[in-house]
C-alpha cells in the first residue's frame, strides 16, 4: 500500500536557483511516487536558505512544474538538518491533525542517506517507509568515504537527539 504522506528531505540549491543533482533526484522520485498513488499530502522539509530560497520552496516549485497539485503540498521551512527534518515534520503532522496518517509516511531522500533519515524519524515515534532516490554509482573510495561520513553523522544525530534540544 502506498503511503498517504510523503516527506521529501531538503538538499542543496545551486546559485542559479536550480536544484542540485541530488535535490532533483529527490523531487523527481517524489513526483514518480505521487504519480503511482502515494502522497495524498507531500511535505517538503528544508528551511536552509540557498541564495535567498528555502529548499522546501524550491522543491515545491519543481513539483508543481512536474504536474503535482499545489494543494497537496505542505512546506516545512524550519529545519536545517536531518534531525530537524524529523522534529519539525513530526510537529507539523501534529499541528495539522495528520499524525494518525503518519503510520503510512514515505521518506524520500538519497539512497545513501536513507538509514540515517529513517532513524531520525523513528526517534520521533513515526514509522517511516523508505522511498529512495538512487544516486549514480561512485568509485569505491568515494562510496567508502561517504559511508563513513554518514556513520559519523548518524552518531552525532543520536547524541543530539538524546542531549540536544531537538
Amino acid at each position: 500500500m502506498a503511503p498517504d504522506i510523503l516527506v521529501v528531505l531538503g538538499c542543496r540549491i545551486l546559485g542559479t536557483g536550480a536544484l542540485s543533482a541530488p535535490a532533483a533526484r529527490r523531487v523527481e522520485r517524489a513526483a514518480r511516487a505521487h504519480a503511482s498513488g502515494a502522497g495524498r499530502v507531500i511535505i517538503l522539509s528544508g528551511g536552509k536558505l540557498w541564495h535567498g530560497r528555502t529548499e522546501a520552496s524550491a522543491f515545491a516549485a519543481r513539483l508543481v512544474e512536474l504536474g503535482v497539485d499545489p494543494a497537496r503540498l505542505l512546506l516545512e521551512e524550519r529545519s536545517r538538518t536531518t534531525v530537524e527534518n524529523a522534529h519539525w515534520v513530526s510537529a507539523l503532522l501534529r499541528e495539522r491533525g495528520l499524525l494518525a496518517d503518519a503510520s503510512a509516511l514515505g521518506v524520500v531522500t538519497c539512497d545513501w542517506h536513507m538509514a540515517r533519515a529513517l532513524a531520525a524519524f523513528r526517534r520521533h515515534g513515526l514509522r517511516p517507509e523508505p522511498i529512495p532516490a538512487p544516486a549514480p554509482p561512485l568509485p569505491l573510495t568515494r562510496r567508502v568515504m561517504r559511508g563513513l561520513a554518514e556513520q559519523a553523522r548518524g552518531a552525532a544525530d543520536a547524541v543530539v537527539a538524546r542531549f540536544g534540544r531537538v
